[in-house]
């Protein structure tokens, strides 16, 4: 129930709009949008783009739609209009729904049966940040692949109807509908966040909506904003039993502080992307090997080229490719296996620690940085909430290594404490010639850090 008393009523938090949606309610719903779309003349294999702010209508609409094989095609609701129209006519979609009116209006169709797992997964576009954003295509599935791809996820975070779970990210992040849906169809109660706010975060994870939840996911730096709210009070959240975070690194004293707050066993994280999915990291495996992303996941196995590009072997179920690109999906598969270009080494027990991605490569002299194992020496520091580490146009070494940090909440950064660290714990040629403090560092709405960004921005402090 919402604070206002009526399943699937808006509350409001700190100004930010809150829905609580039942599995019994987003049932209804679904059917209603399939049944609408349906009438719309849409068939299996057919695309919806949606480019709105995260709602319980927006998520009725993509489950309904999946659920009869139609495929939703998830924009980013920020896009600036030129931006969105591009990547609708690269994905060609039959019906495109850019306004609440319109996306209320699927919900009033006639009702219509529905598989009872989705038929696809949503198309979702790449960040774009290596170039042109790629949708990701995996076709239509027949019942039995559609529901091994179900439990794939569903059995691995054990959802069960007595799950409430906070969506807090962006419906246009990949992950937000996969544990989203994966609640509802397996009966549980999603509280939806209009768009992430700490303060509205923290009311919602108190139960202040009419619902307290026990599941989330959080990019590290919506985490991050979380904790510092009221820090000194150490609230808890104990009725949590998963804080999953993933997108980006979570900086160690972050990921602390989470397991402070929550009960054992609840913070974990998985290296993932939009294509696909790669391993998962209980917070006791964290603990014991610091800095992984953790080990493959059930059904997986993990490789690494001798350059360090990763390779994961993935079940049928999860084959993509990248849409109306079969070039890029010939060079992202080999057998069994697909990368998206992060590089990482494999410990002896199979544990996965990521250097960054080919990319974000920095060639100084002649010799590779890789910006993720600087960044790690950074934000090890006390006084250190995030860092990027890129590189620099320079005369002499062709790139020289250079980083922009955040100071930690209540901290000032003590650059001569941080480089003293960098010299402790790295090479040279790995070391930034020159660290600047900054506010703020640039992310994709999905809370992934934009090293280019950063890099353009440096020197402007």
């Amino acid at each position: 129930m919402s604070a206002s008393g009526r399943a699937g009523d808006p509350a409001h938090a700190a100004g930010v709009h809150v829905e609580v949606l039942t599995a019994a309610d987003a049932e209804d719903r679904q059917r209603r949008v399939a049944g609408a779309l349906a009438a719309a003349g849409l068939v299996p294999g057919d695309r919806v783009a949606f480019a709105l702010g995260s709602s319980a209508d927006l998520l009725c609409a993509v489950l309904g739609a999946l659920r009869t094989g139609i495929v939703p095609v998830l924009l980013n609701a920020t896009l600036l209009d030129a931006e969105r129209d591009a990547l609708v006519a690269d994905a060609d979609p039959r019906l495109t729904v850019t306004d609440r009116a319109s996306l209320a209006a699927l919900s009033a169709g006639p009702p219509t049966e529905l598989a009872p797992w989705p038929l696809a997964r949503p198309m979702h576009y790449t960040s774009g940040t290596t170039g042109r954003a790629k949708g990701v295509w995996t076709g239509v599935w027949d019942e039995a692949t559609a529901q091994a791809a179900f439990e794939d996820e569903a059995d691995l975070w054990q959802f069960d109807p007595a799950d409430v779970h906070l969506v807090c990210s962006p419906m246009y992040h990949s992950v937000s509908v996969r544990f989203a849906g994966g609640t509802l169809l397996r009966g549980g109660t999603c509280v939806i966040l209009g768009r992430f706010d700490a303060a509205a975060a923290r009311d919602a994870l108190r139960g202040t909506a009419g619902a307290t939840p026990t599941t989330t996911f959080m990019a590290p730096t919506a985490l991050a904003r979380l904790l510092a709210l009221d820090a000194a009070s150490l609230e808890r959240f104990d009725r949590l039993r998963l804080l999953v975070h993933a997108g980006s690194p979570c900086p160690p004293a972050t990921k602390r502080a989470a397991m402070a707050r929550v009960g054992d066993g609840v913070v974990w994280e998985f290296y993932g992307s939009t294509e696909g999915q790669f391993t998962v990291c209980s917070p006791d495996e964290w603990l014991e090997h610091p800095g992984s992303v953790g080990r493959a996941r059930p059904g997986r196995a993990l490789a690494v080229d001798p350059d360090g590009t990763v390779w994961c072997a993935a079940p049928a179920f999860a084959r993509f490719e990248y849409w109306g690109d079969p070039d890029k999906t010939a060079a992202a598969w080999r057998g069994p296996a697909f990368t998206v270009g992060d590089l990482g080494r494999l410990d002896g027990e199979g544990y996965l620690y990521l250097d960054g991605r080919r990319d974000d490569l920095i060639i100084s002299g002649g010799v590779n940085v890789y910006p993720a194992e600087v960044e790690a020496v950074l934000i090890e520091a006390p006084d250190v909430a995030e860092a990027a580490v890129f590189g620099v146009a320079d005369d002499q070494w062709g790139e020289r290594v250079c980083a922009s940090v955040v100071a930690a909440a209540g901290h000032r950064v003590d650059l001569d404490a941080l480089r003293s660290r960098v010299r402790d714990r790295l090479a040279p040629y790995k070391r930034p010639k020159e660290i600047a403090v900054v506010d703020e560092l640039p992310h994709t709405a999905t809370g992934k850090l934009q090293r280019r960004a950063a890099a353009e921005r440096f020197g402007r402090w």
